[in-house]
């Protein structure tokens, strides 16, 4: 793995460890901060088949696992968690001891954005959490979908007032719960609902040296946005023709 940007001062790179990845990916201090993770294909696919493994690689995962090392919460679509057949986080002991120095659980959450509440609530991402899973959720979810939760012992965060999730509530109500390093693997259409909303402080993407046509959204998939947001790139490594990419955002001088 190399880094392209920004150049090392002696023009030289070697092979990253995971610490040495987790540094250079540290969240900021000043919380709450919500990153995306997502891979595409060279032609703009953000999955294949339906899942996004066929577009990975051994370098993608490294990164992958080190993002979830750093993160307090992993946020995921309802429909993410079916196609990818979600399992819960497990605990890694290189990051041990830096998650309990940064008073974080032994593995990050995972919650779940769900309107409908149409979820399998026998699955272990809901019954073998090391840290418990979340449901997020509107006001107006459907009362059975609530009992359901209920008696499976899942937590439901009502971030919404209408029948799904307020994307600009999803922040704040994880950070009053303590989360405050925010990861989200996506899928699309909810990257694309919070990216919408401009709530996205960071956006990490892993172009795949594959091609897929076909029909597959992009990584982002919603309404077009009025006016394109700026993002600046902060950095980029390269291992066997993958593309990591680190994005972030500008934030405008009224915010």
């Amino acid at each position: 793995m190399r880094r392209l940007f920004p150049p090392t001062a002696d023009g030289t790179d070697g092979e990253w460890d995971l610490l040495e990845l987790a540094d250079a990916y540290a969240y900021p201090a000043d919380g709450p901060w919500l990153r995306a993770n997502m891979v595409s294909s060279a032609d703009g696919a953000a999955h294949h088949g339906g899942r996004s493994k066929p577009l990975s690689g051994p370098a993608d995962m490294r990164v992958f696992g080190v993002l979830r090392a750093l993160a307090d919460v992993v946020i995921v679509g309802a429909e993410t968690v079916r196609e990818e057949r979600y399992r819960p986080a497990r605990r890694r002991e290189e990051f041990a001891e830096r998650r309990r120095a940064g008073g974080q659980t032994t593995v990050p959450a995972i919650a779940v954005v769900s309107a409908s509440l149409h979820l399998d609530f026998s699955l272990p991402l809901f019954t073998e959490p090391v840290v418990p899973t979340l449901v997020l959720t509107g006001a107006a979810a459907p009362r059975a979908g609530l009992a359901a939760a209920a008696e499976a012992g899942v937590q439901v965060v009502t971030a919404g007032e209408g029948s799904g999730v307020d994307p600009r509530r999803l922040k704040p109500e994880l950070a009053a719960r303590g989360f405050t390093r925010l990861l989200t693997e996506g899928g699309p259409r909810l990257l694309g609902q919070l990216a919408s909303a401009g709530v996205v402080d960071e956006l990490c993407l892993t172009t795949s040296p594959r091609i897929t046509v076909g029909t597959a959204p992009r990584v982002m998939s919603g309404p077009e946005s009025g006016v394109p947001q700026e993002f600046e790139l902060t950095g980029v490594l390269e291992d066997s023709g993958f593309l990591l990419s680190r994005y972030r955002r500008v934030r405008q001088s009224a915010e």
